[in-house]
């Protein structure tokens, strides 16, 4: 049974009354699945299929209640055990197109500097805590359909594993319009695959399939359309009987491998400085992406080669 942590819970009043009211997120959908312990947080950004401020502040106050919480979720007025913590989107085709680019340009004309190091705090702060595994012995998994795009892919890559669908399709378009993905992309990629693959992957803008990135070593569990939900459950259960060895291996991993908070600024830094260096026909070239972006919200990328794809490529050149 799955069932949404804002909705259920039936006790005395007058115990609900001596908890904390639980907030009621918009753009966020919390469910928990007390069978396998496991958490989903789906995204469901309004307007254009990106982090905007209101779905990243969501993001961030709900993480934090789970790290307070010592990585248990309030469901049916208790608290329960999460070995599990997925993250995924409520719509199949696109998983996230990453950052706000119309906050952007906005904040790049008006040069306020402090409004883009804000912005790209929010993001840090989401993603370095999933990073961290929010300090909990929960397994982080990221659920992949359609595209993820930018810091929709550096939200992916933030999780211990990364399930995706055949289809799904990720990259970071961010030098198309003379930029790069700062928000912990290459620190994350580089850990994954090397510094010379991530650089690759940074600089090419190109967009891979689920295939191409699964052979790279970027996707862990590559499985078909329409099932990628279903290959959650199969991994859970699999892994039931070696679940203290896997939480002691992904602990391994960040002692191996760290990452700091401080080399997450100190990149969003030279992220925010380098947006300050864009000219008109950069920011031109970004608004017609924000453009692209709302057209496509509702369907696919077009595949390379096709018609629109062609469109796509001419409205960026």
């Amino acid at each position: 049974m799955i069932a949404s942590i804002d909705t259920v819970g039936k006790t005395d009043p007058a115990v609900i009354a001596n908890k904390p009211p639980r907030r009621q997120y918009r753009q966020i959908d919390v469910e928990y699945n007390p069978a396998i312990r496991t958490l989903w947080t789906y995204m469901k950004p309004i307007g254009a299929p990106c982090f905007n401020l209101g779905m990243l502040e969501e993001l961030r106050h709900n993480d934090t209640e789970f790290e307070k919480n010592g990585g248990k979720i309030l469901f049916n007025d208790e608290f329960c055990p999460v070995d599990y913590y997925v993250v995924a989107s409520r719509n199949p085709r696109i998983f996230n197109f990453g950052g706000d680019l119309a906050l952007f340009i906005m904040l790049i004309k008006s040069r306020d500097r402090d409004g883009l190091m804000q912005y790209a705090r929010l993001c840090i702060d989401c993603i370095f805590s999933r990073v961290l595994n929010y300090q909990t012995s929960a397994i982080t998994l990221s659920l992949v359909r359609g595209e993820a795009l930018g810091g929709g892919f550096e939200t992916a890559l933030a999780s211990n594993m990364i399930i995706a669908e055949k289809s799904a399709r990720m990259g970071f378009p961010e030098i198309i319009f003379n930029l790069f993905p700062g928000m912990g992309a290459y620190s994350m990629l580089a850990r994954r695959v090397g510094s010379r693959l991530a650089e690759e992957l940074i600089a090419s803008g190109n967009i891979y399939r689920a295939e191409e990135l699964h052979k790279m070593g970027v996707i862990d569990i590559l499985v078909p359309d329409g099932e990628g939900e279903k290959a959650v459950y199969d991994l859970v259960a699999q892994q039931d009987k070696r679940l203290n060895g896997l939480r002691a291996m992904y602990e391994c991993r960040r002692h191996f491998q760290p990452i700091t908070y401080k080399e997450f600024i100190d990149i969003a830094t030279i992220w925010v400085d380098a947006s300050l260096r864009l000219n008109d026909k950069d920011l031109q070239m970004m608004s017609r992406l924000v453009r692209s972006q709302m057209r496509n919200k509702e369907q696919h990328l077009p595949e390379p080669g096709s018609k629109r794809s062609r469109e796509l490529e001419l409205a960026l050149a």
